[in-house]
């Protein structure tokens, strides 16, 4: 969640990407439309490019962008290595990149003790 103070915004009941299609009670977006209107910004705004984006918004590699989501609490670090993400990714990562070295710890241990 943001830190920034955010307009409260009610669906209407049309889809916001502009196609004009009926959405259900409490969607702003048909299914797959909000990443077509995210994109469709991106193109209007910043000539389809993300680093155009990140430098409109003061970021780059000298400000991290994913730093500031880590510190604002809305991102976390992954406690086992550098993977920054939404806690959900994070959830995610760990299962995916470290239940293998999880599983080889383990199996090590077992060998270990024979």
């Amino acid at each position: 969640m943001t830190t920034k103070s955010l307009p409260n915004l009610t669906p209407t009941g049309t889809c916001w990407c502009g196609c004009a299609k009926k959405v259900g009670a409490g969607s702003f977006f048909a299914p797959g439309h909000d990443k077509v209107a995210e994109a469709a910004l991106l193109a209007v705004e910043y000539g389809s490019s993300v680093a155009q984006l990140l430098h409109g918004h003061g970021y780059g590699p000298g400000h991290s962008v994913s730093a500031r989501a880590v510190s604002e609490g809305v991102w976390r670090k992954c406690p086992a290595c550098d993977y920054l993400g939404a806690p959900a990714s994070i959830a995610n990562h760990t299962k995916k990149a470290h239940a293998a070295a999880v599983g080889e710890q383990a199996q090590e241990a077992q060998e270990a003790g024979r």
